[in-house]
């Protein structure tokens, strides 16, 4: 969710609490964040581009029992759980929920 996204729900929540006024409202905590937010997703391993960087796709988690959807382009994230100076050894459908940290996408993932 946006920034934007997240200020209009803010507001929205507010102004329903104001117009409810104090009789209609239970006890209920807003808090909002001005910026900088950890951003993870879902992630399916598609390949070893090279060392312990692999090209992964995001999914959607469906309903249980059923595999997830790729959603998105292909992207390229590090696995934090292998050695920077050897081949990976991760195998493609691995999946595992990757953050992105300053301009890359990580990931931990046992292979």
């Amino acid at each position: 969710m946006s920034n934007a996204a997240e200020i209009v729900e803010s507001r929205q929540v507010l102004g329903r609490l104001s117009r409810e006024g104090s009789d209609g409202a239970a006890e209920i905590a807003v808090v909002t964040s001005p910026g900088a937010r950890t951003a993870a997703w879902a992630v399916k391993v598609k390949s070893l581009s090279s060392y312990n960087i692999y090209n992964v796709v995001a999914v959607a988690i469906n309903s249980p029992g059923a595999v997830p959807d790729e959603i998105g382009q292909q992207l390229q994230a590090v696995n934090l759980a292998e050695p920077f100076t050897q081949q990976g050894t991760l195998t493609a459908g691995t999946y595992a929920m990757m953050s992105r940290v300053g301009d890359k996408n990580v990931f931990y993932a046992k292979p």
